[in-house]
């Protein structure tokens, strides 16, 4: 199976084990400190992590691909919607939503990830992938409507689908430097999300936890949004934000299963309705086969990397041929033809 898939699925089960663990610490701590506490974690636990890697790296390492100063933009608008308007929208959603709906309504990210991708970032899609998105949406809706009020507006599971959108804008901002260093971008995006949303909440007066539940609220935010968020920036390198989008959707059936067996909840016909069309949708998206003649056009970049058929370049130092390696390479023009998706070396047009 793609290192990529594998590392996406990885992914969606940290996530989505954790909203359950979230929705446990929502009575308890205020939305925004709480979301202030998780990215904190997230963000101290992988930059401990990178810290400690780099002091124990040896020179024939080859080192990883650090962040540039070209990519900030990137990571600057990354943060702001995927560290603090996604997580904040979230906690509001999950203190009127039962974790179950939640976890199954977050589905919403890979769908509106996808559509970004496709429309906004000009990723390719075929109408495999379109149907499999629409029957994720359908049961995205089947659950809103299941779980709206008597009288009003369902604001939780808008709230929710409110965090899809930031996080799908996010995630479309990342693949732009999904090439350099997972650990260093998902630490430095925790740490920067959780201080200032640990500002808003002291500038709104909440009140701060105890340093038992602030601990474990950085706990599961460094499982489900720091780990998770590594896994995630190393499927993008490997299959494009769509793609990883739609593997990452298993996240809310892990989330829902979490939430069963660990807080009683009792899902409705309508939970039973959504679950069974977003799983034909993501079906649909893991049989997909995508082949044609493509062109590569010459490009310099440095990511993690094998010599494989598109690594077949000379190396300007002694190279012990340990792989894989991590260095500046050029990749010369090519055209050929063979299964691919939208990695870092396949985002040419059709």
């Amino acid at each position: 199976m793609n290192a990529g898939v594998l590392h996406a699925f990885a992914a969606a089960a940290t996530f989505g084990a954790s909203t359950p663990f979230a929705k446990l610490l929502v009575g308890e701590i205020a939305p925004v400190a709480l979301a202030a506490l998780l990215y904190l974690g997230s963000g101290i636990g992988l930059m401990l992590w990178f810290g400690v890697r780099a002091l124990r790296a040896s020179p024939s390492d080859g080192g990883t691909a650090r962040l540039e100063r070209s990519d900030l933009p990137w990571l600057f608008g990354a943060i702001l919607f995927g560290g603090i308007a996604g997580p904040v929208l979230l906690m509001l959603g999950l203190s009127v939503t039962p974790a179950s709906s939640a976890s199954l309504l977050l589905n919403m990210e890979g769908v509106l990830t996808s559509l970004l991708a496709w429309f906004v970032f000009k990723e390719n899609f075929d109408r495999r992938i379109f149907l499999g998105m629409l029957l994720i949406i359908a049961g995205g809706l089947v659950l809103a409507w299941e779980q709206r009020p008597e009288i009003g507006i369902p604001w939780g599971a808008l709230a929710i689908v409110g965090a899809c959108l930031c996080w799908g804008i996010d995630n479309n901002l990342t693949r732009k430097i999904s090439a350099s260093d997972a650990v260093q971008i998902a630490g430095i995006k925790g740490l920067a999300a959780g201080a200032v949303n640990l500002g808003i909440a002291l500038a709104m007066g909440v009140a701060l936890p105890g340093i038992g539940k602030a601990a474990l609220a950085g706990l599961v935010g460094f499982c489900g949004y720091g780990m998770s968020l590594v896994f995630f920036v190393l499927a993008l390198q490997k299959l494009g934000t769509a793609r990883t989008g739609a593997y990452f959707s298993i996240a809310p059936f892990v989330g829902a299963a979490v939430s069963l067996l660990m807080l009683g909840d009792t899902p409705g016909a309508g939970f039973w309705t959504a679950g069974v069309l977003m799983g034909a949708g993501i079906w649909l998206h893991l049989t997909e086969r995508h082949e044609h003649v493509h062109l590569h056009e010459p490009m310099a970049h440095a990511h993690e990397h094998r010599h494989d058929e598109h690594h077949q370049h000379r190396h300007d130092f002694d190279w012990d041929g340990v792989e894989p390696h991590v260095h500046p390479h050029r990749h010369e023009a090519a055209r050929h033809s063979h299964p691919h998706v939208p990695d870092i070396h396949h985002r040419h047009s059709h």
